[in-house]
C-alpha cells in the first residue's frame, strides 16, 4: 500500500493495495477498496453514494469517476488508460440551470450508478455513461461509448458501443479458481503477499 492510502481514510480497504501518490481520491470515506489493486498516477476518483472496488482490480493511469452516483468494479475487471465514467450528470434537457457553479435550487442533478462486472475489460479513452451495468466477462474496444448495458461475456466496439462477437468463459473463470486456490485460505480469506512470502522462506 503506498503512502497515499495510509493517509486516506476509506470505508474499507483491503491487504495489497497499491494508489499512485499523483491519484486523487475525493470523498473516500464512500469507497469500499478489496484486496491486490492497483490505481495509478493520474486517476481522479470522486466518491459519491458509494464506491465498491472490488479485489484484483486495476484502474489505469488519466481514468476519471465522477458524478456523485454510485460505482461498482467487481473483482478482476480493468479499466484502461484514459476512460471517463459517469455516475450522474445534470440534466441537460432543458428543465434547470446546469453546473457545479449553480446554487442546488437551480438545478437538477441526476445521481444514477454504473456497475462493472467480473472479469470486465474497458478499453482506453472508452466513455461510459450512467446508468448502465456492464456485464461479467464483457471486453470493451478502445474509444467506444458506452450508454446501455453490455450482455456478459460479449465484445463490443464503436460508438455507441457494438457487440461483435461472444468471448469465451471457461478458460477464464478456470484461471480464477486456480488463482483463488493459492491466494486465498479455506476460510475463503485472501492471504496478503508478506504471509506468502513468509510462509514460503520456511
Amino acid at each position: 500500500m503506498t503512502n497515499q492510502a495510509y493517509k486516506l481514510d476509506f470505508a474499507k480497504i483491503g491487504d495489497d493495495v497499491t494508489i499512485w501518490a499523483e491519484a486523487k481520491v475525493l470523498f473516500p470515506e464512500v469507497i469500499t477498496i478489496g484486496n491486490a489493486v492497483i490505481i495509478d498516477d493520474f486517476v481522479f476518483i470522486m466518491g459519491g453514494k458509494k464506491i465498491t472496488i472490488g479485489s484484483f482490480v486495476h484502474i489505469a493511469s488519466f481514468v476519471s469517476i465522477t458524478g456523485g452516483g454510485e460505482m461498482v468494479i467487481d473483482d478482476f475487471a480493468g479499466i484502461s488508460s484514459g476512460c471517463r465514467v459517469f455516475t450522474g450528470n445534470d440534466d441537460y434537457l432543458g428543465g434547470s440551470l446546469t453546473g457545479p457553479t449553480i446554487p442546488p435550487q437551480y438545478r437538477s442533478p441526476l445521481r444514477s450508478y454504473v456497475c462493472i462486472k467480473k472479469h470486465a475489460i474497458i478499453g482506453a479513452n472508452t466513455v461510459i455513461l450512467p446508468g448502465v451495468t456492464i456485464g461479467e466477462g464483457v471486453a470493451v474496444g478502445a474509444n467506444s461509448l458506452v450508454k446501455s448495458d453490455l450482455q456478459p461475456w460479449t465484445i463490443y466496439v464503436g460508438s455507441p458501443a457494438k457487440a461483435i462477437r461472444k468471448r469465451p468463459s471457461e478458460r477464464i473463470l478456470e484461471l480464477e479458481a486456480q488463482l483463488r486456490a493459492e491466494l486465498f485460505d479455506h476460510n475463503h480469506r485472501y492471504i496478503p503477499k508478506e504471509k506468502r512470502n513468509a510462509n514460503s522462506a520456511i
